[in-house]
């Protein structure tokens, strides 16, 4: 199979911080300097991996509108254990990796099975951009400006059968580019990674694939090329650098379940009436703010997703 390499993208083509906050001045500025023209519809993500400038100021559907976390501490202080346990290990040991080019391996319950290059697998799909709430079990939640596709929209593509009822991801296994999967002993995790996701879960609006922040690629730390992005859930779900994708007919366990079943469950679902064992959950501290603030149910998204979880115990199905 022909793996399609895409160039890199000069640094004069980034759309800088700055300029992403105020949309509407950047394109105004650049329309006369540069006579740009922004076009719509569906377009490459792997050719053009950052979403279309949103031509006003006007929030989506999907947005929050609280203050943006920093770039900066949104790609030095990460939970990506496949580079290293602390928060700064993702951006100090994962200069190397190596996102492109990049193979998605599609299995299960699902009409056409085979490995595709990522290309072909986000081809013809129209790119977003959507600024969410996250939030860490620890007890930590950032804001962040994320571009990418509608995981319903890929699920759509990829033309599960009626049969799956779940949809399994793993991440790349690979000991010469994760540093942690090459320990013998005193592992964190059994790799690769694995997340999945209830197909109604799946294909809810908010759920996303993330193929970049803040206008710019995704950085490595963050999950590049691509990740699993679910707002109204605890971060551990956002499965990064998705190599595998199952549809499968029994509810996955996911890695951190395997690992501690009593502290992570399956649904992740944030819920501050639900202490974690180590941690309470009413609270959390948002990167950036001096003080804690209440941790909202299903982290504000309960009007979006709550319909999902009203015949279930929140307290049994964590």
């Amino acid at each position: 199979m022909l793996i399609q390499h895409s160039s890199d993208l000069r640094s004069s083509e980034i759309t800088p911080e700055s300029l992403y906050r105020n949309r509407r001045q950047f394109i105004q500025r650049a329309s006369a300097a540069l006579g740009l023209i922004l076009t719509s519809g569906a377009m490459d993500v792997c050719a053009f991996p950052i979403a279309r400038i949103r031509e006003s100021q006007a929030k989506g559907k999907y947005d929050t509108t609280e203050k943006l976390t920093r770039w900066e501490d949104v790609t030095t202080f990460n939970n990506y254990y496949e580079f290293g346990i602390d928060k700064a290990d993702p951006a100090r040991n994962s200069k190397s990796f190596k996102p492109k080019p990049w193979t998605v391996k599609l299995s299960g319950l699902v009409k056409k099975p085979a490995t595709y290059n990522l290309e072909d697998v986000l081809k013809g799909i129209t790119v977003e951009d959507r600024v969410y709430r996250m939030r860490c079990v620890e007890g930590w939640s950032m804001v962040i400006p994320w571009q990418g596709i509608p995981l319903a929209d890929l699920i759509k593509k990829l033309d599960p059968l009626p049969s799956a009822q779940f949809v399994e991801f793993r991440t790349l296994l690979d000991p010469s580019q994760f540093p942690e999967q090459r320990r013998s002993f005193f592992k964190v995790l059994d790799w690769p990674y694995i997340e999945g996701l209830r197909m109604d879960e799946a294909t809810n609006p908010l759920a996303f694939i993330a193929t970049g922040i803040y206008g710019k690629p995704l950085p490595n730390q963050n999950g590049a090329p691509l990740r699993l992005v679910t707002p109204w859930k605890y971060g551990f779900k956002g499965i990064k650098a998705i190599v595998d994708i199952r549809f499968v007919e029994k509810q996955p366990v996911n890695s951190w379940q395997r690992q501690v079943p009593s502290y992570y469950g399956f649904y992740a679902n944030v819920n501050p009436n639900v202490p974690h064992p180590r941690w309470d959950q009413d609270r959390e501290q948002r990167i950036g703010e001096f003080y804690r603030r209440r941790t909202l149910m299903f982290n504000g998204y309960a009007d979006q997703v709550g319909s999902m979880y009203s015949k279930m115990d929140l307290r049994k199905d964590f």
